[in-house]
Order: C-alpha cells, then structure tokens, then sequence
C-alpha cells in the first residue's frame, strides 16, 4: 500500500525578471496566461494561432507570442514552464525537457507531471493569495476563492 504523498509547500517566488514560457493558447492556457501577466516581464506564449485578447496582451506588451509549434531550445533559458498544448506527445516532450534541465513544470491535466500546481489567484493592491486543494476538491477550493475575493473586496 502506497503512502500519501505530503502536500505541495507554497511559496511565493520573484519571476518579475524571469523567463515563464506556456505552451499553448486554448482555454487552460489562457487562464494560465492572463494569470502570469501580472507576475513576470518575460512571458513566452508559443502558439501556432492566437486570438484577440492574447494579441492585444502582446500589443500592450505583456507578453511575446512564437507563433508557431513548439520546438525544444524554445525553454532552453526559461525559469518555469507550463505545458498546455491540445497534444499529450507534445506536453510529454516539454515535461522530458524540463526535467532534464533542472526547469520546474507543469502539465496542465496530468497532475502526477506538475513540479508545482497553478493555484487559484486572490489579488488586491499587494496581497496575493494563492488556493490549492492538490486537484481533489475543485468545487471547495473554488468557494474559498469566491469567499476571500468577497471579503478582500469588502474592505
């Protein structure tokens, strides 16, 4: 019988100056995009298409698209990666990469290749607070969100 495995500690990193590339443009991905916006200078979409509201992040400066598949030496130098592409080879491949180079990843919807979960985001002024519930309670995690969001909002 396998031992539970501790939870994720949570810490709170500096990207501001650091590379974060995502693989990827769809739904999770741009959950994850507009996310990271807020937290680093050099964000990396690599996306063969894109659409608007990503365009308009690169016009505003947010964040550099690669329009085109991915390619290995695209993560060469990045601090952190997240892998969201529409194609599990793909996301392998970028897990295999990150691995061998020491560049913590995560796989969105293959939580047993994530070095690090992608929290639910409370933000207000300077104060961030991140959520997670490992993958197992989604909906609660998702209410203590929605509460704090409140609460903060109400001060």
């Amino acid at each position: 019988m396998g031992e539970e495995k501790k939870p994720y500690f949570p810490m709170f990193v500096d990207l501001s100056d650091k590379k974060v590339v995502i693989a990827g443009a769809g739904t999770i991905a741009k959950r994850r995009i507009r996310a990271m916006t807020e937290f680093t200078n050099h964000l990396v979409v690599i996306a063969p298409e894109v659409n608007a509201e990503l365009k308009k992040l690169e016009e505003a400066g947010k964040l550099t698209i690669l329009r085109k598949t991915y390619e290995r030496e695209d993560i060469y130098d990045a601090a952190l990666v997240i892998a969201a592409t529409n194609d599990k080879k793909t996301n392998q491949e970028i897990y295999t990469v990150c691995k061998c180079l020491g560049i913590p990843v995560n796989v969105c919807n293959d939580k047993e290749k994530c070095d690090f979960y992608f929290p639910g985001l409370v933000t207000q002024s300077s104060l961030v607070v991140g959520v997670s519930s490992r993958g197992k309670e989604k909906k609660r995690a998702k209410a203590v969100i929605q509460e704090l969001q409140e609460m903060l909002e109400g001060e």
